[in-house]
């Protein structure tokens, strides 16, 4: 039986949606952030050294690091090919993107986030003015801008393929959702269109919207 430990907001929902698109049976081991720190507990740290989420527990195989989660369930389970494109041009973009997610996206995403709440407790109150001033500057003189070019990175790559691996959904699709859905929270997407029309395509699917009564309340931090 696979089990996923599970933490609330955060990449181990794209597992769970990997999950239901396969029509896998699972087990969920639920995990809360810590409601101040917004950290993981330290229970993760009893099935993972590095007490991160997701973690995938399958027999003896015990398996961090959404991407390489998500390679191990497509080529274990999915014996049709459905969720990994065919031709070698779309499968170089599959490959592309599983590592973009967290390569290149995610890290500014996390950075933002951090720098966006500088000048807020725990940061004691006497610094927070100036730890403040420093986030903000560091947000609109580079994150902001490195944000604007991956946003139009990826507006120009999905206006030329409905998916971004190709012409059909794959498992890119479901490791990119979390930075895109980290992204609509934290900069306006209105001059994306075709990022919205992902976003709220990939949103309707049947295997996500029952991914999220499995996940429970999902929402990403802003």
């Amino acid at each position: 039986m696979i089990t996923v430990h599970h933490l609330n907001n955060s990449r181990s929902q794209r597992i769970l949606w990997l999950l239901e698109e396969l029509q896998l049976e699972y087990k969920i081991q639920r995990y809360q952030r810590d409601d101040k720190t917004m950290l993981a507990p330290e229970a993760l740290k009893k099935i993972h050294p590095l007490g991160k989420s997701p973690v995938l527990e399958e027999g003896d195989l015990v398996l961090a690091e959404s991407g390489a989660i998500i390679e191990y369930l497509q080529e274990t389970y999915d014996l049709q090919g459905n969720l990994k494109p065919v031709d070698p041009l779309s499968r170089q973009q599959y490959r592309y993107w599983l590592h973009y997610a967290e390569g290149s996206l995610m890290p500014l995403l996390v950075m933002k986030l951090i720098f966006g709440r500088l000048g807020k407790s725990p940061v004691p109150w006497l610094m927070r003015p100036i730890a403040g001033a420093i986030g903000k500057g560091v947000q609109q003189h580079y994150l902001d801008k490195q944000l604007a070019t991956h946003a139009d990175y990826l507006e120009q790559h999905l206006g030329k393929t409905p998916w971004f691996a190709g012409d059909t959904f794959s498992a890119a699709d479901i490791q990119m959702s979390f930075p895109i859905e980290a992204l609509a929270s934290r900069w306006p997407l209105d001059k994306s269109p075709h990022l919205k029309n992902w976003l709220a395509t990939i949103q309707a699917r049947p295997a996500y919207q029952r991914a999220l009564v499995q996940g429970g309340p999902y929402n990403i931090i802003g």
